[in-house]
């Protein structure tokens, strides 16, 4: 197989590149030429003990590893494809009491408690307040527009506010607390406490994994609290159904922690990310813009999970020697899926690097490739996405960037935007 001509030292995990951009262009010399390649690290760097991981950048390669879990495992070295290289492995080894780093069965039993929250019936049940935090969200921060170009007048400011903090933060985390019924005066706790957990690769927020370690603690040891409660006094609640249902199988206090400490990455950062990316293309695609706001197309939510990607990529290690892409995959070898590349993969999506809201189908893996560990909360991700943004055009029909290009998190594994300065006359 040909050699893909890439920069000296390339990693799509280095932190450094995806603060600045998602590599694009090198996924797609790596699908046109080594589709399955091997990426060197010195040892120890990323937290591992080996020299590397194989990057895999093909739609299909990557829905063929994420739906076999029996060749792939989630639980050797977790799903998290790169750590600080100061990280102890018994820190790496404590993260396989999440799901994401569960493999079957145990995973299957744990997803089964689960999935009671994610019900379509459930889903559905939040939608109408939902829409109506969605509203609140943007009739306030039409207000902070006004009032933020009234005094950008006055101090020679931009007149704009930060789109991230202000709206795509918001719904993400009320919808969590609705869901499990966190206190809405608690929801900024959980916001904390996710950026700590995740922001330990980004200088800005001076947060070592130690930092991060502490407020993953202090949220499991805030939702354990929670459980306890529940067992003690049920309430019609989806707490009590997965902490205290009676001969149906329920989560330990430890394991229903361990589920809202995913909850508040998987189901909050990501969504986050998306919507902040998702505002960003449709002001740069105005045409896409002015278009969204006349149709309301059922299909934006899913253009714009595909064009964020909010999760760049997560790792599988192979339990056997198989076979991959045309290599030889030996047992132990991390495996890397690059969504992101897969989901700019022109065998499956025409005209895979524009920005379509109408695009039918829309085979994106930004919700997983599938298998055992496909998002869960995907169909209350994509609800969260299209309330926002017909709030958003509703009550912020005109609005515009003003800053620069969005301030981007520097992370191994995240397309996340820390900042998005906005305005609205």
């Amino acid at each position: 197989m040909t050699c893909p001509a890439l920069p000296e030292g390339f990693d799509a995990t280095d932190p450094d590149l995806l603060q600045e951009r998602v590599p694009l262009p090198e996924f797609a010399r790596l699908r046109q030429t080594a589709p399955v390649w091997w990426c060197p690290q010195e040892r120890g760097t990323t937290g591992f003990d080996d020299d590397g991981y194989w990057a895999v950048t093909r739609h299909a390669d990557v829905k063929y590893v994420s739906t076999h879990p029996e060749l792939f495992s989630s639980t050797v070295n977790t799903a998290i494809i790169r750590f600080n290289g100061g990280i102890a492995r018994e820190q790496i080894d404590a993260q396989r009491l999440i799901m994401l780093n569960m493999d079957p069965p145990e995973h299957t039993r744990v997803r089964q408690i689960v999935q009671r929250g994610f019900t379509p019936r459930a889903v559905r049940g939040l939608e109408d307040a939902l829409r109506e935090r969605a509203r609140r969200i943007a009739e306030q921060a039409r207000a902070t527009a006004r009032a933020a170009a009234a005094a950008g007048g006055d101090s020679g400011g931009d007149g704009g506010f930060d789109f991230v903090t202000q709206v795509a933060c918001e719904l993400p985390l009320q919808a969590i607390a609705e869901l499990i019924g966190v206190p809405q005066e608690d929801r900024l706790r959980i916001f904390d406490w996710s950026n700590k957990m995740i922001a330990y690769d980004d200088p800005e927020y001076a947060i070592t994994e130690a930092v991060g370690a502490e407020a993953a603690m202090e949220l499991i040891g805030y939702a354990m609290h929670m459980s306890a409660a529940r067992k003690e006094c049920p309430a019609k609640d989806i707490v009590t159904q997965l902490v205290a249902a009676e001969g149906q199988g329920n989560l330990g206090s430890d394991e229903f922690g361990f589920f809202v400490l995913l909850l508040a990455v998987a189901g909050n950062e990501t969504t986050r990310n998306a919507i902040s990316h998702g505002m960003h293309a449709l002001l740069t695609h105005p045409g896409q813009w002015e278009l969204y706001k006349a149709t309301r197309p059922a299909t934006a939510a899913e253009e714009i999970v595909r064009w964020a990607t909010p999760v760049v990529s997560f790792q599988r290690t192979a339990t056997r020697d198989t076979e991959l892409g045309g290599q030889k995959i030996r047992a132990g070898d991390r495996v890397g899926l690059f969504y992101a590349s897969a989901n700019h993969d022109p065998e499956v999506f025409t005209d895979p690097d524009t920005f379509d809201i109408t695009r039918d189908p829309n085979p994106h893996l930004g919700f997983g490739g599938g298998g055992p560990h496909f998002c869960l909360g995907k169909s209350l991700a994509v609800m969260e996405i299209d309330l926002i943004f017909n709030a958003v055009a509703d009550h912020l029909p005109d609005l515009r960037l003003t800053g620069p290009a969005p301030r981007r998190l520097r992370a191994a594994w995240l397309n996340g935007i820390k900042e998005l300065r906005v305005s609205h006359p």
